[in-house]
């Protein structure tokens, strides 16, 4: 309904304001970058100083009266804001300037839109268009605002606005009970990816840091990567084998950005919970960004809004490449856990690292290895197989069996203090090498 949009190509001019407060400004060159990402032919870039934004117009009336002879002089066809805009100042700018105009969230929407390629990609997107759209419902409609009348439209006095609210509101609830529906299909799959204890991995990080060509690097996949902001949109997993460790399911998911519009987060977020239920989050970090810090913060900021802050985290510093005097590397803590490792995906520079830090991270919490048991532990060997961490069996020449066992230490210590057994004595005893 919402997200067929045209390919792009608009004359547009991008205002951006300088001079508000230090937590709320954007940056210019992303902004810039948004624009292009999204199709913007750009005529012209405005800056404008103002420390006090303009309740009607946010900027001021002569900014405003410049900005519609740029409009006149370019055949602009929209102007964009670099800035969320009011619903009012909205409506203000576009009767001012006589033609359309788009604030930060809608540019990002925008994108998204055209990005998403799966029914369920383009329902967030549509539900996240709607719910933005809902508080503009008044543009466009002036001519309406009053009470149905004539043949075959004499009806409960309700006037075309209120309708076309209605119909809104209609809509975001059937879109909302089937992303409700999709996200119960989606925890069907974690629950049995948790049954056969197979560890999940996310990737996670500011939007065009590299995280699908990494994700492709070590999957052997042909995810749609590229030099450009949200690229990617809808999840996708893939199974990837890890040296003494066995298979992991890793997904690569949607970019972040700063002060990524909160509906949108809200409107995603059966997408975004593949990365708050992961066993590990690889953050992937553009290394060759100047403002590399600035969208760390912005990318822990919107994990603690999904709560998935506190899951463990390996930093993956990427585009290496582009940096002089810096190798592949694995970093570690003062435990000696691996801690960030250095890469270029695109080169293919330190991947076995990558795999191999993964592995040790996730490995430290899980057993792999051979058990012998007994003929007499007969019920331990039912519950390994019963819980899915038998994967292989053989008998020795006595008849004991020698169980390839793959499960979280957890489980197994409980396991084995159920039985009545000292979990670290037993495993010293009958472990094979």
């Amino acid at each position: 309904m919402f997200f067929e949009r045209p390919g792009g190509g608009e004359r547009a001019i991008l205002v951006h304001l300088e001079g508000q407060d230090p937590a709320a400004r954007e940056d210019p060159q992303e902004f810039q970058e948004l624009a292009r990402s999204a199709g913007a032919e750009m005529v012209n870039f405005v800056n404008v100083a103002r420390h006090q934004p303009s309740a009607k117009y946010l900027i001021g009336t002569g900014k405003v009266e410049e900005l519609r002879d740029l409009v006149k002089e370019g055949e602009v066809e929209l102007v964009i804001f670099n800035h969320t805009l009011t619903p009012s100042q909205e409506r203000n700018l576009e009767r001012a300037l006589e033609c359309r105009v788009l604030d930060r969230t809608g540019l990002i929407l925008d994108i998204f839109a055209q990005r998403a390629r799966t029914h369920e990609g383009k329902l967030q997107v549509e539900l996240a268009q709607l719910e933005h759209m809902s508080t503009r419902l008044v543009r466009g409609w002036t001519h309406l605002e009053r009470q149905k009348g004539g043949i075959g439209l004499r009806g409960p006095g309700e006037t075309q606005l209120e309708t076309d609210r209605r119909l809104l509101r209609v809509r975001i609830r059937q879109i909302k009970q089937r992303l409700e529906k999709v996200r119960g299909q989606r925890e069907q799959a974690r629950r049995g990816r948790r049954r056969a204890d197979i560890p999940s991995v996310s990737l996670v990080g500011y939007t065009n840091a590299g995280k699908s060509t990494l994700f492709n690097a070590l999957t052997e996949a042909d995810v749609y990567a590229a030099n450009q902001l949200f690229a990617t949109l809808d999840p996708t997993l893939r199974r990837l084998e890890l040296p003494d460790l066995g298979p992991v399911i890793l997904a690569d998911t949607v970019g972040f950005i700063r002060h990524l519009p909160h509906k949108l987060v809200e409107s995603f977020r059966a997408t975004l919970e593949e990365s708050s239920n992961a066993d590990l989050l690889l953050h992937v970090i553009d290394a060759h960004e100047p403002e590399r810090d600035q969208q760390i913060e912005q990318v822990l900021a919107v994990l603690a809004e999904i709560g998935a802050n506190e899951l463990p985290m390996l930093e993956i510093y990427n585009k290496v490449d582009l940096m002089e005097g810096i190798e592949p590397q694995i970093q570690r803590d003062a435990d000696g856990k691996p801690q960030r490792v250095w890469v270029s995906a695109r080169d293919g520079l330190g991947l076995e690292l990558v795999r191999e830090a993964i592995a040790e991270l996730l490995g430290s919490d899980l057993f792999v290895g051979t058990l012998r048991l007994p003929q007499g532990m007969g019920r331990m060997r039912a519950q390994l197989f019963e819980l899915g961490a038998v994967q292989d069996e053989k008998h020795d020449e006595v008849g004991d069996s020698l169980l390839s066992v793959r499960l979280p230490r957890v489980e197994l210590h409980r396991l084995l203090s159920r039985e009545g057994l000292q979990p670290n004595e037993f495993l010293e005893q009958h472990t094979l090498q």
